[in-house]
This record gives structure tokens, C-alpha cells and sequence, in this order.
């Protein structure tokens, strides 16, 4: 089968979503003739996605994320404005029509849309016979028994609003989880693992003397520079996506900040003691796996509730509200009680999963 797929290239978690699947595919024979990747503002496709993915990719202008002066939170008002002028709406329509053109020339069996809201209004307008199947932590949001869907309000509607209208014209969601649930028939859910690669399976975790932070968003920077001066004797190493940076920023013995590698980050991630982040659920689940202690910062409510999810999850991980490393150097030194196994389970059934969902969209008479 042939399968196209368009991606969010917000942050690192669902572009490596797509390269665990793509493998998937091939692994079982199918192929992935092309990939779609909206670029948001300030954002540039990673050169490690365009290498691994081995099928061509086209970036699309897509709406923004826009944070606040500190780089941390996000703004909702100036996210509205920006993405609501007239010019960024042409160019919105424009990336719909180019989104519709590449369905129509690649003709695949299935499209796959790692939770792109330009897709679903292509869909829309203009009405494609192949089938859409969406996968992404968010749809659990529609799940009558997901208990994390809460808030602030605004946030949530819109973070909710912005989950359905993903959801336009799509034949199943597969919604990504810590754990399994039940499937729910109504809302076309099927609940499944998380999707890791082959590389990240691989790994053989050691605990080393280091550890390991990946900070979406730049403002972070000083948080953890501040707790660094407070405590130098602990080794960090720290992952970004700040595009003038340059490979790796050695600031002295025991702070170095990277610019976001994944081979180098996985390397890290492996050998690391513990492990903070701004609460993005694929690199939460690479932790986990490898059983790695996690404090989770969240910068926006779609963070809030990965946080919450995840430290749901006896002795999973903690939480907090600023890169305090002090709390995840105190979480570190209590009692594991984790049940790495039965996570490690469910994960691994991820790929029968996969497989046996995507080709069963396909009427094959």
C-alpha cells in the first residue's frame, strides 16, 4: 500500500512519530511516497527529518504557535492576530490548495495526518474518496473516560477546537497513549501505543553522571543558566532548536547546550540520570522506555495535560512551573516505583497495532 503522510513540524515529537511509522511500513511492504510538513513561524524542518524519512519532503506554511517576550508561555492573543491577518490566511489557502494538489498527484492508498488542521480543511473543501487516518496524543481529549482534559477554559476550548477541526474527515484517530484504554466506536477512536523508533528500542540505557533537558522554547535559556550558576557541580546537557546556535554551545565544564540532533540526543538520552522537559509526550515516552526519571514543565495547556497524564502513572514522573532541577534531583532519589515492564508491553505492541490499523482502512474487494 501506498501511504502519504503530512505532518506538524512544531517541536521534535511528531516529526519522529513519523519516522517510527514510516518504518513500520516498510518493514511489513508498504511505501511512503511522499511528506508534507507544515512549518510554522520560526521553525525550520530538521535536517536529521529529511534524511531519515527517506521520501520526498515539501514544507507548507501552517498557523503558529507565538509565545510571550520570555520566550516560555504561549501568547494567546498575538497567536490569534498572527495567524488571523489577511496575508497569513492567503497563505494559508494556499497551502490547503498545494496539500489537495499532492493528494491528487501521489494518489495514495491512505493519508496519514499527524495532527495538521490545514489537511483536514483540504478535506473539506475539497472532498477526497481516499480514506484519512489522524494519530496524535490530542484525541484522547474526545474520549469519554480520558480524566486529564482540564483547565483553563479559554485554553481548553481552544485546544479542543483546534483537536476537532484536525479531525475533519478523518476515517479513524488513532489517539497516542501512556496506557491502553478502551476504544470508542462514536467518536472513530482507537486507543494505541506510543510510536518510538527502532533506534530508540534499541537502546541500552546506563545511568550516567549527567542530566539531559530539551527545551522547546529559547526563554527557558536563563531558567536553567540561573540554576546552573547555583549549582555547578552538576553536569548538564541541554537540547534547543534555536536556529543561530551554533552545533554545540560549551558554556563551561558542566553546562553544554546543544542544538536539536537526534542521534545526538537519543546518545544522550540513554547514558542520562534523569531527564526535565517542556512536557512534549514522544520524548516523555523515550524517557519512560528507558526508564529515566522525568520532571515535566509545561508551557502551554496541551503541556499541562501530557504533565498530568504522565505523572498520573505511579512513580512516572514529577511536575513543575520552572527548570528548578532541584525538584528532579529530589525525585531522583526516591523509591522507584515505576512498572517499567508493563509500559515496555504495551509499548512493543505498537507495531502489530499500527500495521493492522492503517491497512484496514482499505476496502481491498
Amino acid at each position: 500500500m501506498r501511504f502519504l503522510f503530512i505532518v506538524q513540524g512544531e517541536g521534535r515529537g511528531h516529526l519522529t512519530q513519523a519516522l517510527s511509522l514510516a518504518d513500520m511500513l516498510r518493514r511489513h511492504g508498504h511505501e511512503v511516497v511522499e511528506v508534507l510538513v507544515g512549518k510554522s513561524h520560526g521553525r525550520e524542518v530538521p535536517p536529521f527529518f529529511r534524511t531519515k524519512i527517506k521520501a520526498p519532503v515539501r514544507a507548507y506554511e501552517a498557523p503558529s504557535l507565538i509565545y510571550k517576550k520570555d520566550r516560555k508561555r504561549l501568547d494567546k492573543l498575538r497567536t490569534a492576530f498572527y495567524n488571523g491577518n489577511p496575508r497569513k490566511l492567503r497563505q494559508y489557502g494556499q497551502s490547503i490548495e498545494m496539500i489537495h494538489r499532492r493528494i491528487k498527484k501521489q494518489q495514495p492508498d491512505v493519508v496519514v495526518n499527524f495532527y495538521e488542521m490545514l489537511p483536514a480543511l483540504a478535506q473539506l473543501r475539497f472532498r477526497t474518496d481516499i480514506p484519512f487516518v489522524n494519530i496524535a496524543h490530542q484525541y484522547l481529549l474526545r474520549h469519554p473516560d480520558y480524566r486529564h482534559g482540564t483547565g483553563d477554559a479559554q485554553s481548553l476550548l481552544i485546544l479542543r477546537l483546534h483537536t476537532l477541526l484536525t479531525g475533519i474527515g478523518a476515517t479513524k484517530l488513532l489517539a497516542l497513549s501512556f496506557y491502553p484504554m478502551k476504544s470508542c466506536a462514536r467518536e472513530r477512536i482507537v486507543v494505541v501505543p506510543p510510536l518510538l523508533r527502532r533506534e530508540v528500542l534499541d537502546l541500552q540505557p546506563i545511568e550516567g553522571d549527567y542530566i539531559l533537558g530539551y527545551m522547546l522554547n529559547q526563554g527557558f535559556e536563563n531558567e536553567v543558566r540561573r540554576w546552573h550558576d547555583a549549582h555547578p557541580d552538576v553536569r548538564l546537557h541541554f537540547f534547543w532548536d534555536k536556529r543561530d546556535a551554533p552545533t554545540e554551545l560549551r558554556v563551561d565544564d558542566t553546562l553544554t547546550l546543544h542544538r536539536i540532533d537526534d542521534e545526538q540526543f537519543l546518545h544522550y538520552m540513554a547514558g542520562c540520570r534523569g531527564y526535565i522537559t517542556t512536557a512534549g509526550f514522544e520524548s516523555v515516552c523515550e524517557a519512560l522506555y528507558l526508564n529515566k526519571p522525568v520532571m515535566l514543565i509545561p508551557a502551554h495547556l496541551e503541556q499541562e495535560i501530557n504533565a498530568a497524564d504522565a505523572s498520573s502513572i505511579p512513580g512516572a514522573a514529577t511536575t513543575g512551573d520552572s527548570f528548578d532541577l532541584s525538584r528532579l534531583l529530589d525525585f531522583m532519589q526516591t523509591p522507584r516505583t515505576f512498572d517499567h515492564d508493563t509500559f515496555r508491553r504495551w509499548l512493543l505492541s505498537a507495531e502489530e497495532t499500527f500495521v493492522r490499523e492503517l491497512t484496514s482502512v482499505v476496502d481491498r474487494e
